[in-house]
C-alpha cells in the first residue's frame, strides 16, 4: 500500500512539473527567457507561488529543466535521423525543422546567455552528443582539405569532442560545419531575412551544399 501511495505521489508530482513546464514554455513564446516569472506561472497552475517551489526550488531550477528537454529532444531527433540513414546535409535539415518549429526552444540554448545563470554541466554532456553524432556523419565523407594550423591546434584542444577518435581535420569539419549552420540557423530566427525576399530553405540548403563542397 505504502509502495502505491508512494507511486501515486510522484505520478501526480511528475503531472504538476510538466504542466509547469508547458506554462513557461508559452512564456518564453511572448516574454523571453529574461522575464520567465515562476508567479505568474503559479496563478496559471492554481497555486501560490511559495507552493510552485515545492516542484521547482529556484527560477534558475526551472530554466535547467527546460533546457535539458530541449537539448534531449535536439540530441534524440539528430540521432535518430543518423541511426536512420541521414548524412551531414540530412542532420543539418534535421537541426533547422527542430528549430523552426519552436524558435523559442532553439534560442533558449542557442540563443544570449540568461544574465546571471550558469548551467550545470550536465547539460552540456547532453548538447556534446550532438556534435558526436555529427562528428561521426563527417567521418563517413571523403577526406575535405589539407591539413589547416587549426588542425593542428585541435590536437592539443579535444575537450569538447567527447573522446572522439576522429581526425582533427574532420573535427575541424565538423565544427565549421556547426558554426555556420547556427550561424545562418540564428540570423532567420530573430527575422533579419525579413523583407529580403527570397527563400530562406533554399538559402540554407545552399548553405550546407557549400560547406560540404569544401
Amino acid at each position: 500500500m505504502e509502495t502505491g501511495a508512494k507511486s501515486s505521489r510522484e505520478r501526480y508530482r511528475a503531472q504538476v512539473r510538466a504542466e509547469i513546464k508547458q506554462h513557461a514554455w508559452e512564456q518564453l513564446a511572448t516574454t523571453g527567457v529574461s522575464a520567465l516569472s515562476l508567479n505568474a506561472i503559479a496563478k496559471l497552475v492554481g497555486m501560490s507561488g511559495p507552493a510552485l517551489y515545492r516542484y521547482f526550488a529556484s527560477r534558475d531550477d526551472l530554466i535547467t529543466d527546460l533546457i535539458r528537454d530541449a537539448y534531449r529532444s535536439l540530441a534524440d531527433a539528430v540521432r535518430a535521423a543518423f541511426d536512420a540513414g541521414a548524412d551531414v546535409a540530412g542532420i543539418a535539415h534535421v537541426i533547422r525543422d527542430w528549430a523552426l518549429e519552436d524558435p523559442q526552444r532553439y534560442f533558449l540554448v542557442y540563443g544570449t546567455p540568461v544574465p546571471g545563470y550558469h548551467a550545470p554541466d550536465d547539460t552540456t554532456a547532453i548538447s556534446s552528443e550532438i556534435m558526436a553524432v555529427l562528428i561521426d556523419a563527417f567521418v563517413a565523407l571523403p577526406a575535405g582539405k589539407p591539413e589547416t594550423p587549426f588542425d593542428a591546434h585541435l590536437d592539443d584542444h579535444r575537450q569538447w569532442d567527447g573522446g572522439h577518435p576522429a581526425s582533427s581535420a574532420t573535427l575541424h569539419r565538423a565544427l565549421t560545419f556547426w558554426t555556420r549552420v547556427h550561424g545562418v540557423l540564428s540570423l532567420e530566427l530573430a527575422g533579419h531575412f525579413a523583407g529580403m525576399g527570397f527563400d530562406t530553405a533554399l538559402f540554407f540548403t545552399g548553405e550546407v551544399d557549400d560547406l560540404l563542397a569544401n
